[in-house]
């Protein structure tokens, strides 16, 4: 801890001038010498004031799940870490390299929607809707910061354990903005709740966030589901307590996982990476050689999804030494009944946009 105190204050002053820059271009923003577009389509806008973590991708596919069956709508990523440029509409197909995990992710879970990524959101939305006149919504996958566009509708994420109200600028902590601007948001989900949450710290972490009059509060956690075979999902896995695990990942933070997976199976390692990670083949030859060091009969390697889309980079590998890779799903639940109300803000702002 002291450590780590030492650390964000020598960061400090880097921290000052980044802030410094942020604060020059929101305020250009704010006096309207920069303008952001607005769209005659309802732009939904998912993300944070953090780097990463969040959850922003199950979000995302709570917005499909929600929305899919009544109107056609399309998910815009910047597709993060692709080796490829420009605009591309998403193919399942497709692999990682060229659009980026969670897009592939959304396009493979989700194939009759649009899913595409660009650098240039504003770009990218006028080409979805020349492509598919049909579109009626587009989600934005992190794009709090972005604000070149104005949303309609802007939900800010914030982590329970990790709330942005405890943290500082970059460098010194994981803030790609100050922290008044949750201001611009018009919902605010705290997510990666505990599973059961009690009244008192709800009440909390209002207080603590301190929503403005015009902002709705929610808070969400993670339900897991039946891991699947990432090279087959007809496959699925049945924890037992007798079973051991691997977990090889390469998300922001794996906290949360762990300590569900903690529940569910004997014994748990974990190979973890940085976010968004391409494993490499010395990668996967590490996994096999720990996962060949397990004594335990019943084992199994398990992954995120996102995480899936980059080790099936592999596949063939993954297919010849038999290794048994398992995706955990998860979706996103909301605490205190309140998903009911959260779609039907969703709804309400659909049904009362106005061109």
């Amino acid at each position: 801890m002291i450590q780590q105190k030492l650390v964000q204050i020598l960061l400090a002053p880097f921290s000052l001038l980044y802030g410094l820059g942020v604060s020059l271009r929101n305020g250009l923003y704010e006096r309207g010498v920069l303008k952001g577009v607005e769209f005659d389509l309802p732009i939904i806008s998912v993300g944070n004031l953090s780097v990463g973590g969040a959850g922003k991708t199950p979000h995302i596919e709570y917005l499909i799940r929600l929305l899919k069956d009544y109107i056609d709508i399309a998910t815009l990523s910047r597709g993060y870490r692709r080796k490829t440029k420009g605009y591309l509409e998403v193919q399942p197909q497709m692999d990682a390299e060229q659009v980026g995990d969670e897009p592939l992710q959304f396009k493979r879970k989700f194939p009759d929607i649009v899913v595409s990524v660009s650098e240039s959101r504003t770009f990218a939305i006028p080409k979805i809707v020349m492509d598919h006149e049909s579109v009626k919504a587009v989600l934005l996958d992190d794009a709090f910061q972005h604000r070149s566009i104005r949303p309609g509708l802007n939900i800010l994420l914030t982590e329970y354990n990790r709330p942005f109200t405890r943290d500082y600028l970059l460098p010194s902590g994981r803030l790609r903005e100050w922290r008044s601007a949750y201001e611009r948001a018009d919902v605010i989900i705290v997510s990666k709740c505990p599973p059961v949450m009690a009244e008192e710290d709800r009440q909390r972490m209002a207080e603590e966030i301190n929503p403005l009059p015009h902002q709705k509060l929610y808070f969400s956690y993670y339900e897991y589901g039946q891991p699947y075979f990432i090279l087959n999902p007809r496959y699925r896995l049945q924890f037992n307590k007798e079973m051991d695990a691997l977990l090889i990942s390469a998300i922001a933070r794996t906290d949360y996982l762990l300590q569900y997976l903690d529940t569910q199976v004997g014994d748990i390692r974990a190979m973890e990476y940085e976010d968004h990670h391409y494993f490499s083949k010395y990668d996967v030859g590490q996994l096999k050689a720990n996962f060949d060091r397990m004594e335990n009969e019943k084992k199994v390697i398990l992954t995120t999804e996102k995480d899936a889309m980059r080790l099936q980079l592999h596949h063939e590998y993954i297919k010849d030494k038999q290794l048994p890779v398992f995706a955990v799903p998860v979706q996103v639940r909301f605490h205190f009944s309140e998903g009911e109300q959260f779609d039907e803000d969703v709804r309400q702002y659909l049904l009362n946009f106005k061109v």
